[in-house]
C-alpha cells in the first residue's frame, strides 16, 4: 500500500475509535450542549426585550435574529473542550505510547481526533441551531451561496479550534487540566460581540472584544445568516482560522512527537 492509502486508513480507523468514544460515554457532549442552550433561552427569555430595548428598540425577535450567530460559534468552542479532555487521557491513560508502538501512521492518531472533532461540532451546531429556530430564529434574508458560505466558515472554525484543543491536550498532565487549559474557548466569545455591539461596550474594554477570533467570525457568520454586511470581517474572519490552525497543527505535531518522559 502507499503511504497515502496507509494514511487514510489508520486515520479512519482513529476517526471510528474516537466516534465511538463519543457514543459510548454522552454525558461530556451533552454538559458541554447544555451551556449554549441555556444561555440563548436566557437571553433571549429573560434578557431580550432588555437587550433589544438597548440596541435601539428592537423586539425580542431582532434580538434572537443577532445572538443566535454567537451562540452558534460558542457551541463549536465548547465542543472542542471535549477534544481536549478526550486527548489528554488518550496521554495520560498509556493508550498513545502503545500506539507510539504500532505499525501505524503516527498523525493518523491526530488526525482521528480532529475529524471526529470537526464532526461532533457541526452535529451540535445543528442542535443549537434547531433550538434557535424553535423559539423563533428566522434567517429569510441568506441565499443559498450565503448559506453554504457559512456552512463552510462554521466548519474552518471548528477546524482551528480543535487543533488548538489538541495542542492543549496534549500538555495538559490530566484531564481537569485540559478542561481548565481550555476555558478561554468558551470565555472568549462571552466578551465579543456576541451579545451586545463592540460600539456598546465602555471605550477601554473594545479593543479586548475587538482583536480576538470570536469577534470577525461571528459578524461575518451574523452577515451571512442576516444578508447584512460584512465589510472587512471576512477577511479577518478567515485569516484568523487559517493562522491558528497552522499554530495549533505544528503545537499538536511538536507535543505528541516528544519523546515520553
Amino acid at each position: 500500500m502507499s503511504s497515502l492509502s496507509l494514511t487514510l486508513r489508520d486515520s479512519s480507523t482513529m476517526l471510528r475509535r474516537n466516534l465511538l468514544h463519543a457514543r459510548r460515554y454522552p454525558s461530556l457532549t451533552l454538559n458541554l450542549l447544555f451551556t449554549p442552550v441555556v444561555l440563548l433561552l436566557l437571553f433571549v427569555y429573560i434578557f431580550g426585550d432588555v437587550m433589544s430595548a438597548g440596541m435601539g428598540g428592537g423586539d425580542r425577535a431582532a434580538y434572537i435574529a443577532y445572538v443566535v450567530p454567537g451562540i452558534l460559534l460558542m457551541t463549536i468552542g465548547g465542543t472542542v473542550v471535549g477534544t481536549a479532555v478526550s486527548v489528554s487521557n488518550d496521554m495520560t491513560e498509556g493508550i498513545i505510547a502503545r500506539f507510539r508502538t504500532m505499525a501505524i501512521h503516527r498523525g493518523s492518531v491526530l488526525i482521528g481526533h480532529v475529524i471526529g472533532s470537526v464532526l461532533q461540532s457541526i452535529a451540535s451546531v445543528v442542535l443549537v441551531g434547531a433550538v434557535a429556530v424553535a423559539i423563533g430564529f428566522r434567517s429569510t434574508d441568506a441565499t443559498v451561496l450565503e448559506w453554504l458560505a457559512a456552512f463552510g466558515l462554521m466548519a474552518l472554525v471548528a477546524l482551528a479550534l480543535t487543533w488548538i484543543a489538541v495542542g492543549m491536550g496534549m500538555i495538559s498532565p490530566n484531564a481537569e487540566a485540559a478542561s481548565n487549559n481550555a476555558l478561554p474557548l468558551i470565555v472568549l466569545p462571552l466578551i465579543s460581540s456576541a451579545f451586545v455591539p463592540v460600539d456598546s461596550m465602555p471605550g477601554w474594554f473594545q479593543p479586548v472584544a475587538e482583536y480576538q477570533p470570536f469577534t470577525p467570525a461571528i459578524e461575518t457568520l451574523r452577515g451571512l445568516l442576516l444578508g447584512t454586511e460584512i465589510g472587512h470581517n471576512g477577511w479577518l474572519a478567515v485569516a484568523w482560522c487559517l493562522g491558528l490552525t497552522v499554530l495549533g497543527y505544528f503545537w499538536s505535531k511538536a507535543a505528541f512527537n516528544r519523546d515520553p518522559k
